[in-house]
């Protein structure tokens, strides 16, 4: 089962990016933590950070008929990533919306996700436990499904 892990823009600088709201765990981090637990789980994954919305877009399509799920963290595309949001929808799989913050203790503009009605769920303010929560709820989900 492969299952794709987008990193939205800015997302490199987790570690050094506002720690008061991000902490410190770097991205190379967060992806170890997940690639270990993917293989606990019996899972590949193929993850992307861009900086550049196109790049995240074209990552699902070439993805689309290999893949069996996607998380996204959108991060700055939460708000304004309508290609992305459409994209999400044309995948044939179901895909997680991820934040480390909650979103909607944030900043008032930050409190709508536009990217959220593409996906079948969000998990947010865990930090970097929030990926991990992702990724087994959608393995369990894919799971239950395939049964």
């Amino acid at each position: 089962m492969k299952i794709l892990v987008l990193h939205g823009p800015n997302l490199n600088l987790f570690g050094r990016r506002e720690p008061h709201i991000y902490g410190t765990t770097t991205l190379a981090e967060i992806n170890a933590r997940l690639e270990k637990l993917a293989a606990e789980l019996g899972v590949t994954l193929d993850i992307i950070q861009s900086n550049h919305e196109g790049d995240l877009i074209d990552f699902l399509h070439r993805n689309i008929d290999e893949a069996q799920g996607a998380l996204v963290n959108p991060a700055g595309l939460t708000q304004h990533g309508v290609p992305l949001h459409d994209a999400i929808k044309a995948m044939p799989f179901p895909t997680l919306e991820v934040h480390m913050s909650n979103i909607a203790t944030r900043e008032t503009w930050r409190t709508h996700s536009i990217i959220s009605p593409a996906v079948k769920a969000t998990i947010q303010g865990l930090g970097p436990i929030s990926y991990l929560a992702a990724l087994r709820a959608l393995v369990e989900t894919l799971r239950e499904t395939q049964a």
